[in-house]
């Protein structure tokens, strides 16, 4: 698995999944889920709350409505909406998230700075705990490898393209 990371709006990747860290609810009322919700209709909420409670450390794959992106990943790190949370549900959510990812066979998926909006934990800590997670997942390869792209985005810190390798 590669991992690139970039400064972009989350919502504008045309990739095979954006991660919206969720709450258990899948109401996505504010935050990156707000931002997802309000760019890419309210059928991705619909569907996250049709299939909710889903607990933390888990993960839902939805539709992504008219966002660019093929699917949502909603990975809740906390139970109800403005909780304050930790690195270890960070570090939980972003296990799921690649895990869900792998089960799904998405080549290439968009992470956030899950965590650092509403739930107020520090940037470091988030990237931290989202990067010792390649690791993690069934395929034990992995690389990072630092991009520049062009964007701005005031609701991440960044957006991790994943790239796994092609199972042969």
């Amino acid at each position: 698995m590669q991992v690139h990371v970039a400064k972009a709006d989350i919502w504008t990747l045309p990739v095979d999944a954006v991660v919206n860290p969720a709450n258990s609810l899948g109401i996505m009322g504010g935050g990156i889920g707000g931002a997802l919700r309000r760019q890419g209709g309210d059928i991705i909420q619909q569907a996250a709350m049709a299939a909710a409670p889903i607990a933390v450390g888990a993960a839902l794959v939805t539709t992504a409505g008219q966002l660019p992106a093929k699917n949502v990943i909603h990975v809740p790190t906390m139970e109800e909406p403005g909780m304050q949370i930790g690195a270890e549900n960070v570090r939980r959510a972003a296990r799921a998230a690649l895990i869900a990812a792998d089960r799904n066979n998405f080549k290439v998926i968009a992470i956030p700075g899950i965590g650092t909006d509403l739930g107020n934990v520090p940037l470091d800590e988030a990237a931290r705990a989202i990067s010792k997670m390649p690791c993690a997942t069934r395929r034990r390869t992995s690389s990072w490898r630092r991009t520049r792209e062009p964007g701005n985005s005031r609701r991440s810190f960044a957006a991790c393209a994943a790239r796994a390798r092609s199972r042969t």
